[in-house]
């Protein structure tokens, strides 16, 4: 599939009526888009999640990983668009080298997997919480300075909100605030997994030199994916859960809220940020 006919299913052109201040007019605008994304283990499916078409093979690696099904690059041999997908491209295969076992079985997906929902399918509470974390860089340290730049970075180099205004992004950086990479997704957490399955397949991983900036809110789910990255330093631009803020805690992750502008909200791990009393 070309770029050109990947930015179109990115980004779908529709009519639409626009009403503003008493005046109607007719005009075309572009909607994000979002497709279903089978990932599959050998011949075998795993889930499907709805995400916006691109960076694909890290999606389904990053999810792996994030899920704790794999715990390194060297576990997957290869990655392909499985039988009969290459032309709509809807549905990824993984291969597993010999030998290759997660270290539990993963859980059970019995629906889809919606945009906006890192946990749906999920059947047990005990599934929820993905087991192999471990605490992130205690020595890692950024300039408040430079965290607040970060929103602005991030904006900028999203264009396919620049489009439709209507997604998510994941940004990488290093404590200099340099952006490492960034990905936009329909969902929050589909960012998130194309970020750290990048970095995945790059040899990246641990990251445990970087921030990680989301858009909306920082959920658990954002939380327990960046700490399987090893990312110690998790920034959002709206509100943290609880769950997430005691995951956070009990981990030992820096975590900071409604960063925008010169203010943000530190939930913990202040230290990292050298603004401890």
């Amino acid at each position: 599939m070309s770029e050109t006919e990947l930015d179109h299913r990115s980004a779908q052109s529709a009519a639409v009526t626009e009403w503003k201040d008493g005046e109607v007019r007719h005009h075309d605008d572009f909607l994000v888009g979002e497709e279903p994304l089978l990932i599959q283990v050998g011949a075998e499916a795993l889930t499907v999640t709805m995400r916006t078409p691109g960076d694909d093979f890290d999606l389904a690696a990053g999810f792996l990983f994030t899920e704790g099904i794999i715990h390194s690059r060297n576990e997957i041999a290869y990655l392909k668009w499985a039988d009969g997908a290459e032309i709509d491209q809807q549905a990824v295969q993984v291969e597993l080298k010999a030998g290759a076992v997660a270290r539990r079985p993963a859980p059970q997906r019995n629906f889809v997997a919606n945009s906006g929902c890192g946990m749906c399918g999920k059947t047990s509470l005990a599934d929820v919480y993905t087991a192999g974390i471990t605490k992130p860089n205690p020595d890692f340290r950024i300039n408040p300075n430079v965290l607040c730049g970060l929103p602005e970075a991030t904006r900028s180099a999203q264009t396919l909100f620049g489009k439709t205004g209507g997604l998510h992004a994941a940004a990488l950086f290093d404590s200099a605030g340099k952006l490492l990479t960034l990905r936009e997704d329909v969902g929050r957490h589909n960012a998130v997994d194309k970020v750290v399955g990048w970095a995945l397949l790059q040899g990246l991983v641990p990251l445990s030199q970087c921030v990680l900036m989301a858009s909306g809110r920082g959920g658990f789910e954002i939380i327990q994916k960046s700490l399987m990255a090893g990312i110690p330093v998790l920034a959002s631009v709206s509100a943290a859960s609880s769950l997430a803020v005691e995951l956070a805690r009990e981990m030992g992750m820096t975590l900071v809220g409604f960063l925008r502008g010169r203010r943000f909200v530190v939930y913990c791990g202040e230290e990292r940020l050298g603004i401890r009393e």
